[in-house]
């Protein structure tokens, strides 16, 4: 198995310039090959999401090693890491994070810009991701016109939309009704079997039996689940 995110011996200690530090994260040892889903679950607190910023290079650990897609991070400078993200990185996020004034296309387009991409191909691009999560026909439609699921939908194909290695989503339906949810849960599922590798950041049990792996988040510490989810 190709591992597209490692870490070894992780930590994250947080200091507010006293001597009581916060110990976010724990030696976590952890790999996710190519094409799996996972989810990282945990409770409010248990250091889930320290560990989602890190593996999304949105903050650098304290200690320990993380390898995303074979680049090993601390070898990188801040410059460097942004690009990492913007490369190899997609982030779906329960509020969607849409520009209510942009089109469901430019939307999408949008961190083709960041990327140097031309316009033509960053419109034709996005406009092949947005038929990659069945809303072609809404492409010129503001976020205002759309459902939460279409746009929890827009949010994924501009998640997709620079290639990325990794899709990490944040409770991507937290802001879903049931049936919209398990519909978006399925569109993971779809994107897997192309062979994107997604890790789905939850509370939620019902989200995680969804994925091949659970892996658990108490204390700062990582356990892998003692069943696997099919």
């Amino acid at each position: 198995m190709t591992a597209v995110i490692r870490t070894e011996g992780l930590g994250k200690v947080y200091s507010a310039g006293t001597p009581a530090e916060v110990v976010a994260l724990r030696d976590v040892d952890m790999a996710i090959g190519r094409g799996e889903l996972v989810s990282i679950m945990g409770p409010s607190g248990s250091g889930k999401s320290t560990l989602m910023n890190l593996i999304g290079c949105l903050d650098t650990p304290s200690s320990g090693v993380y390898l995303c897609d074979g680049v090993d991070v601390a070898t990188l400078d801040a410059e460097q890491r942004a690009r990492l993200r913007l490369d190899r990185i997609g982030f779906v996020f329960q509020g969607f994070n849409l520009l209510s004034r942009m089109s469901a296309l430019e939307n999408v387009a949008m961190p083709m810009g960041y990327a140097g991409v031309p316009r033509p191909e960053r419109l034709e691009r996005a406009r092949e991701a947005l038929s990659e999560v069945g809303l072609a026909e809404r492409a010129g439609h503001l976020p205002g016109e759309l459902s939460g699921g279409q746009q929890q939908r827009v949010a994924i194909a501009r998640a997709l939309v620079n290639r990325p290695s990794i899709l990490l989503a944040d409770e991507p339906t937290g802001a879903l009704d049931s049936r919209t949810g398990e519909e978006i849960l399925g569109l993971f599922k779809r994107l897997q079997d192309t062979g994107q590798t997604v890790v789905l950041i939850t509370h939620d049990p019902g989200v995680a039996e969804h994925c091949d792996r659970v892996l658990e988040m108490h204390d700062g510490r990582l356990h892998e689940h003692a069943g696997v989810v099919a």
